[in-house]
């Protein structure tokens, strides 16, 4: 594996490690305090830097170490996770989302407003409001030392000595500890700060594993006039009483092992002295110095002054660092059992999760179609059986059977393959949200639910863009201002509820606002307004809410960045009839708006009855038919010059002759001598679909028609039979349309096509 597919590899894991991280944020937003949940978001930073590093992509390094540092802050108590700090952190997992995506693609980021996040994210972390004043650049040797570790005081001298004190080390009688004990042994190179890893952060981390007591070894430290603020001279010895095991103690150092010399061995005995003094000395400070300019020499002594100060300032900060960990190290019982107790959870947790692998697309693309082919295969085997057996308790008719079920089973278990939550998609639109509500001024916030619902992954990847548009539209148009809000007596947040269900072998996604609502008078001004009807048309409440859908139609007063040319629910209607699914609207003046989408769960195969019309073998998709009946002379009646209606249960539905809206044949076929498909589509109610017969139920593996062929009016797509046979695949909701006066194009009709 070379270097490339390694990185791909990170990529692909970073995408994981920002959906946990915008989702632990999210959770952390709506008031969720569990430890696991500011652990995990940790994690996620902590991994993206790490791997990060690895490929010298210091950009991201820099800016998720400044994260990582805060966040730290909120895992040890010392930042509360209030409203104010986790927008700036959700601002924050945008931008290293920004600064991921660059790393990969080579685009770029806002810069500036990188920065500006990073002044924010320091200043929560030295619990402090952000500053507008751009701060002295730091020097490189920060990337090893927390945020809220304060530097001492410096006065024109050069500096002020830092006192220690020693008093909440008192040693206490050694505690006999029971279990497995490893002496390790932590040599950070100078390339572990360089990629904005902390020595401190991952002796913290190593310390949540058990009990521990620690020896930092400073013998390599040079006089103060040798020093090099990037390299390291600091290492660690350290007794640890764990019964995680050594992998969970690599675990901890899993991007940093190849830039620290890390020796991990069994003790003996374990014998950890819980209250064990920090075997540490004030570092001594070579004054001598600043005597070796000549005299009278004013700029010498600045000079050497200003080197002195900023060495004298990085040592004292280290060793604070190291006094910080020892406190860290050595803490009260109960703490060390509550910790040990949840990194247990955390463990157990991590090892009930499901097991899973990485595969490339087109492999799982190329087994589908060939599971496509055998399912096409089989039912041509099955029909020359029947054509050819008529003794049907044969053996060869039972194995058939028997094939026929392995091969469903088979099918069933590859699409399972491409079944993927929408999670991802949903996670997505909450940025949306966010930087939509920031450019109108609105208090927004976005309800996600059935975020595990699972589709094919091809529907997933086509829903992001329909999405986005009636998010904006949804923010924009749909919800009010704060102020009109609470005039109207509502809260001055808005709620945008975005949720996704199975219904009938379909996904329905619906996305609800608890705006104004539609206002259908400026609807239907601006549809006269641009000649889309009649000034006397008369239009019922769900035509005018359907105007919106027209291409170049907008309600915005002026164009702005978000709204106003007339671009995007005409593009979410386009997106979602490519996908074979529905849209409709419900809007009630005052309380909101929902937009309801029905999509098939694959584009793979579908379910169907296979029927024949002016014979033409058609299919038409199961999830759109509600029951099938043979008419009656007495249930039909006429209605108008052309149109029929046939009665159902003391209701009258329209009965729609498929041949005749294809153009299969001149004249309307005498619907007694045919048999009718009740169906329902979104927003075009029930219909009684007529056809000449049912040839049977089954399933078919779905052929574009577009790509082989060229678009249909009527038809959805095609599929193989198994007879050899060619078959389309019915649009149920064009047919639908058509019937409801929206004719299909004579030039595109089939009949023009054959």
């Amino acid at each position: 594996m070379d270097m490339n597919e390694i990185k791909e590899i990170f990529f692909q894991e970073c995408e994981e490690q920002l959906a946990e991280l915008e989702s632990g944020l999210l959770k952390l937003n709506d008031g969720d305090r569990d430890p696991e949940t500011v652990n995990a978001v940790f994690r996620a930073v902590h991994s993206i830097k790490g791997g990060a590093g690895a490929f010298g992509l210091d950009d991201l390094v820099s800016f998720a170490h400044v994260f990582e540092t805060t966040l730290d802050c909120v895992r040890s108590n010392r930042l509360e996770p209030n409203q104010d700090v986790l927008k700036v952190m959700l601002k924050s997992a945008d931008v290293l989302a920004d600064l991921t995506n660059a790393a990969r693609d080579g685009g770029s980021v806002d810069q500036a407003r990188s920065r500006q996040l990073i002044k924010e994210l320091e200043a929560l972390a030295n619990g402090e409001l952000p500053r507008a004043s751009a701060a002295e650049p730091a020097p490189k040797a920060e990337a090893s030392v927390p945020a809220a570790v304060v530097s001492p005081p410096v006065n024109e001298e050069g500096f002020q000595p830092v006192a220690f004190s020693f008093e909440d080390f008192e040693a206490d009688e050694p505690a006999l500890i029971e279990g497995t004990c490893y002496e390790i042994v932590f040599r950070p190179k100078s390339e572990l700060y360089a990629k904005g890893n902390d020595a401190t952060l991952l002796l913290r981390d190593l310390s949540r594993l058990g009990e521990m007591s620690i020896h930092c070894d400073k013998d390599g430290l040079p006089p103060l006039d040798g020093m090099n603020p990037e390299e390291a001279y600091f290492s660690w010895k350290i007794s640890l009483k764990t019964d995680k095991g050594e992998e969970a103690i690599r675990s901890v150092f899993e991007f940093a092992e190849w830039d620290c010399d890390l020796d991990i061995a069994l003790a003996g005995g374990c014998a950890v002295d819980a209250g064990e003094e920090l075997p540490m000395q004030p570092v001594p400070f070579d004054l001598s110095m600043l005597d070796e300019a000549p005299a009278g020499s004013a700029d010498g002594e600045e000079q050497i002054a200003t080197r002195d100060r900023d060495a004298a300032v990085s040592a004292a900060e280290t060793a604070s660092n190291v006094l910080q960990m020892a406190q860290s190290s050595n803490r009260a019982p109960a703490e060390a059992q509550r910790n040990a107790a949840a990194a247990a959870a955390a463990q157990q947790a991590a090892s009930a999760a499901t097991p899973t692998i990485r595969v490339d697309l087109d492999r799982v693309d190329r087994l589908i179609n060939l599971v496509g082919e055998l399912v096409i295969n089989q039912a041509m085997l099955s029909q020359s059986v029947i054509e050819n057996d008529t003794n049907g308790t044969s053996s060869i008719n039972m194995g058939l059977e028997e094939l026929q079920q392995l091969t469903r089973e088979i099918q069933d278990s590859v699409m399972a393959i491409r079944a993927q939550p929408v999670k991802p998609v949903f996670q997505r639109m909450s940025r949306i949200v966010r930087e939509i509500a920031d450019m109108t001024g609105k208090s927004v916030r976005l309800v996600t639910e059935g975020e595990n619902t699972e589709v094919d992954k091809t529907v997933i990847d086509k829903l992001a863009e329909p999405l986005t548009h009636m998010i904006r539209n949804a923010v924009d148009h749909g919800l009010e201002t704060p102020e009109k809000r609470l005039a109207a007596g509502k809260s001055a947040e808005g709620t945008v509820r975005l949720t996704a269900k199975h219904r009938s072998g379909r996904i329905v996604i619906e996305l609800a606002d608890d705006g104004a609502g539609i206002n259908r008078e400026k609807v239907r001004q601006k549809a006269i307004d641009n000649d889309l009807i009649a000034a006397d048309a008369n239009l019922s409440d769900e035509e005018i809410d359907n105007l919106i859908f027209h291409a170049g139609f907008s309600t915005a007063d002026k164009i702005s960045d978000i709204s106003g040319r007339g671009v995007g629910m005409d593009v979410v209607k386009r997106s979602i009839q490519a996908l074979g699914g529905r849209i409709n609207i419900s809007s009630k003046p005052g309380q909101g708006s929902v937009f309801t989408m029905s999509l098939p769960l694959t584009l793979a195969v579908l379910d169907g009855m296979v029927v024949t019309v002016a014979n033409q073998t058609l299919v038409v998709p199961l999830t759109a038919i509600v029951e099938t009946l043979q008419p009656e002379a007495s249930a039909i009646h006429s209605f108008g010059a052309t149109q029929r209606l046939i009665s159902i249960r003391n209701s009258f539905c329209p009965l729609v002759d498929v041949g005749r809206i294809l153009n299969f044949r001149a004249t309307q076929a005498n619907p007694v001598e045919g048999v009718a498909l009740l169906v329902e589509s979104e927003g075009g109610g029930q219909r009684a679909l007529m056809v000449d017969a049912i040839q049977g139920q089954r399933q078919v593996v779905i052929k574009s028609l577009e790509a082989n062929y060229t678009h249909v009016p009527g038809i959805a797509a095609a599929t193989i039979l198994g007879d050899g046979r060619v078959a389309l695949i019915l649009d149920v909701d064009a047919i639908v349309a058509a019937s409801r006066g929206q004719s299909l194009k004579p030039e595109m009709s089939l009949a023009a096509a054959g």
